[in-house]
């Protein structure tokens, strides 16, 4: 292998989510910003966020309760 090619390599690097969280990992880069991390991500809280500005949600639930009479 080529000597000084390879970028300097960080073990404990800090990562920040836009959540507050923050943990360390192996990262080529210091200090890192993520949007989406385990704790705030939905797949793994669970919790389900919908963003329904039009109400089309809401329509399609009416739409499928008339469906079940």
């Amino acid at each position: 292998m080529k000597k000084e090619i390879h970028p300097k390599y960080y073990e404990k690097a800090e990562t920040v989510c836009s959540c507050g969280a923050s943990f360390s990992m192996g990262s080529t880069k210091e200090k890192t910003k993520v949007e989406v991390c385990s704790s705030c991500h939905p797949f793994y809280t669970v919790k389900r966020k919908i963003l329904d500005t039009m109400g089309r949600v809401e329509k399609f639930k009416q739409k499928m309760a008339k469906k079940k009479k």
